[in-house]
């Protein structure tokens, strides 16, 4: 039999699943997750290898109406990542809206098939409420599938990869059987901390933030590997709520990003989080390159 290999780009507005889908399709935690919106700021790569195949799925930004510098490099690399990939998994978890209409007029320009993926149908009632809402985007033209999944639940995800199939080519592995991602280390860490941020900070916090990693020491004495990470806020007000009352607030995050770095490199890790005020970053092109967006794409 011969190896299929395809390029799958996971396409859609922002806080609609795409994240926990492509973790939930490769079988392991890749990209970070959480119930705000605009969670994902880069292009992510993730790799299903099987002995029949191998997917490469693409996950990217939540297309939006940008406002900011960093929302309009944001959907610049969402826009750009769809370029390249072979089908496009367009995610969505409501009724069809207005801003729908764009949405799929730009992924239409692109000329590779669409599957509609009607996602969270875990919350839906019953199978009226998923085909109304079949029905509302079939309005917008023909897709060359529909599957209702649950990404949380990792249900009809098999039935998701068979509808993918017949949009593959034939061709060896590109990727090492052992590659799953490409995100390098620092790029992990800084996801993984700005996480647990999300999880912690409400209103307009989470969105203000960037984290950089300053650096990384294999401390052969302790058997730890040392970080030091520099948290991003826009404003005084965001550092004291971050850093919390005594510092519990900051070192939660602290303790919580801790347990995922253990968890996903193998190793005791000693983190030094420190925050620094650079007031309306997100507005200046110049700061949102600094911050690494819209340059690995």
């Amino acid at each position: 039999m011969s190896h299929k290999f395809a390029f799958v780009g996971i396409a859609g507005k922002p806080n609609v699943g795409k994240s926990t889908l492509i973790n939930a399709l490769i079988g392991e935690k890749i990209a970070i997750t959480s119930a705000k919106a605009q969670t994902t700021r880069h292009r992510i790569l993730g790799v299903k290898n099987t002995p029949d195949y191998q997917l490469i799925f693409v996950d990217t930004p939540g297309l939006h109406q940008p406002k900011q510098e960093l929302n309009r490099a944001i959907v610049k690399t969402a826009e750009t990542a769809l370029l390249d990939v072979d089908v496009i998994l367009w995610v969505v978890d409501r009724m069809k809206s207005n801003y729908d209409e764009t949405v799929y007029d730009k992924m239409k320009t692109i000329g590779v098939p669409i599957i509609l993926v009607i996602n969270k149908i875990d919350t839906l009632s019953d199978k009226m409420a998923i085909n109304d809402m079949i029905i509302s985007y079939l309005s917008l033209g023909e897709f060359d599938a529909v599957i209702p999944v649950s990404a949380k639940n990792k249900q009809h995800l098999t039935h998701l990869i068979d509808a993918v199939m017949p949009h593959t080519m034939e061709s060896p592995k590109m990727f090492p059987e052992d590659y799953v991602s490409n995100q390098s280390d620092k790029q992990k860490m800084s996801e993984w901390i700005r996480e647990k941020i999300l999880y912690e900070t409400e209103q307009e916090v989470p969105h203000s933030v960037a984290v950089i990693i300053e650096s990384v020491e294999d401390n052969k004495k302790h058997k730890t590997l040392d970080v030091r990470a520099l948290i991003i806020v826009e404003r005084d007000s965001q550092k004291k709520i971050l850093i919390g009352k005594q510092g519990q607030k900051l070192k939660e995050i602290g303790k919580r990003a801790r347990l995922d770095l253990k968890k996903t490199l193998g190793q005791a890790v000693h983190l030094e989080l420190w925050i620094k005020v650079k007031k309306d970053w997100r507005d200046r092109k110049q700061d949102v390159a600094q911050f690494g967006y819209g340059l690995d794409e």
